[in-house]
């Protein structure tokens, strides 16, 4: 099998993109994600581990999934769902997800995976914009869909409804057929979808193997929920390609009920968001039987404090790995003896991906200077409007988002910088920093706070989390304003909508003047 590199100066040397096809079955004209990731491993091997909420375990192996989404293949087709239709699955970790999921897979239909957490117009606009002829859910949240959608199941029914299909499907996609439409997260403007190929898998294998180089004996977990990239690329699809079960947390998250989960399972191998990385440190992990040996982040930034507590409590590092919906994977670190992780940084340029660091005109920077990342696809430059810089190692260190940058009189400011320093007081439970409007200064930093819940707002207490800053970061970089909030607005999968609080906070100062 190909890319079974001993170190990764042998992978910088020999790898090459095209070895990818080699992992797999199928062939650019014969190539299906349920066949490559469930159907072709053996029957009686664990394929799924989840963890719910309410403490319960359940485990399944891939001949079950085979078969139930063979069933489920069977089912779409008895119903004249077509080839290329669009089936939307609105469900947490679950088997009906995974059967729902590699059933419209091996269809040929186009899954289209919606959250739980979206709001009634926002499901019947992504239901709309998708054109989905089916729609598979919970009883509770399918009203929304009502008239706008075909075929309806409730996920409670599914195994049953399956029970009169037979158990195998041949699938007849190639590589090039649509295969998923992922929505971004954004909620405050039209969403956008965004279409991958059957061949998306062959770019996740190669991640995979970069980022975690799975060995038989390794437990893989991402608790990420399916309905956005990190649950679908790699809670779901990037494990099973190489045979190794996906463990997956489903539900409301809590930190105990996850950690348990760790435990329990025995992991090795952990791929989450910042968030419960911060969440990890704040309960302590002392207490719970850890075996992790690899621990990696995606979908934000870790402040410097959990990266130090990681380090002292496993001694490993957390390793990055940084892309968008748009673009995939393009820097990460990786998972080789030789390989140097530099805490804190975003690490070094996926192989077989050109990326820079350009100037808003799109010529590219020298090492050490602030500009976008950038990728280059078919002669194209594409910006993904996050600022960062590349050290003279080959190492990109991320500043903040090109639009979060706060211009406080003729300064700079990272938020996220900000956000890290704030987070080490004792009383800070989460933060958000954004740029207010400012008459004189053109903006100023202005904090977010929320506490935890032993703690009391004081102005003896913003002085403290101000003078961390002068600190940490910059004598002029402290929150000129400090607002304690019970809640943060944040995206589904853990993200903080620094957009919204920048348009509540503008419409405040206009309202005022």
């Amino acid at each position: 099998m190909k890319l079974e590199y001993r170190s990764y100066e042998e992978a910088k040397k020999n790898f090459r993109l095209e070895e990818r096809w080699e992992i797999f079955d199928g062939t650019r004209e014969n190539f299906n994600i349920a066949h490559e990731c469930i159907d072709r491993h053996p029957k009686g091997k664990t394929a799924i581990r989840i963890k719910f909420d309410n403490k319960k375990v359940e485990t399944y192996t891939f001949g079950e999934i085979s078969e139930l989404s063979s069933r489920f293949a069977n089912m779409l087709e008895s119903l004249k769902i077509e080839f290329g239709d669009k089936v939307a699955i609105m469900l947490n970790h679950s088997l009906e997800f995974y059967v729902s999921f590699f059933g419209t897979l091996k269809r040929g239909t186009v899954a289209v995976p919606l959250s739980l957490l979206l709001a009634p117009e926002a499901i019947r606009q992504r239901i709309k914009i998708s054109g989905a002829k089916m729609l598979i859910a919970p009883k509770e949240y399918v009203s929304a869909a009502e008239g706008i959608v075909p075929h309806i199941i409730f996920a409670e029914d599914l195994l049953k409804i399956l029970e009169k299909e037979d158990n195998y499907y041949k699938s007849k996609t190639s590589a090039n057929d649509l295969a998923i439409i992922q929505f971004t997260s954004g909620t405050t403007k039209e969403p956008r979808a965004i279409p991958y190929k059957h061949a998306s898998a062959t770019l996740t294998a190669v991640v995979m193997k970069f980022a975690f180089n799975l060995r038989e004996g390794d437990t893989y977990f991402c608790p990420a929920t399916p309905a956005w990239g990190q649950g679908i690329w790699y809670a779901t699809v990037g494990p099973l390609i190489f045979g190794y079960a996906a463990g997956n947390y489903s539900g409301r998250f809590n930190i105990h009920t996850f950690l348990e989960g760790l435990e329990e399972f025995e992991v090795t191998d952990l791929l989450t968001i910042p968030r419960v990385y911060h969440e990890m440190m704040k309960v302590g992990i002392d207490k719970y039987d850890l075996k992790l040996k690899k621990i990696a982040y995606s979908g934000g930034t870790v402040y410097k404090s959990a990266i130090d507590y990681f380090l002292e409590k496993l001694n490993i590092p957390l390793r990055s790995i940084y892309g968008s919906t748009e673009t995939g994977v393009l820097i990460l670190d990786y998972a080789f003896d030789d390989y140097v992780v530099k805490p804190g940084s975003m690490g070094k340029a996926m192989l077989g991906v050109e990326v820079k660091i350009v100037d808003d005109e799109g010529r590219e920077l020298p090492p050490n200077q602030v500009g976008q990342i950038a990728v280059v696809r078919a002669g194209k430059l594409i910006k993904t409007d996050d600022l960062a810089y590349m050290d003279d190692d080959g190492y990109f260190w991320f500043v903040s988002r090109y639009d979060d940058v706060i211009k406080y009189s003729g300064y700079r400011i990272s938020p996220e910088e900000v956000e890290s320093a704030i987070m080490r007081h004792p009383k800070v439970q989460k933060v958000a920093v954004i740029g207010s409007p400012h008459e004189e200064y053109g903006e100023i930093v202005k904090a977010f706070v929320v506490l935890k819940p032993d703690a009391e707002e004081s102005e003896n207490l913003k002085r403290e989390i101000q003078e961390l800053v002068k600190k940490h970061v910059a004598l002029y970089a402290y929150p000129k304003e400090i607002e304690f909030v019970k809640e943060l607005p944040e995206t589904p999968d853990g993200k903080i909508k620094r957009k919204e609080l920048k348009e509540r906070e503008r419409a405040k100062k206009m309202s005022k003047s």
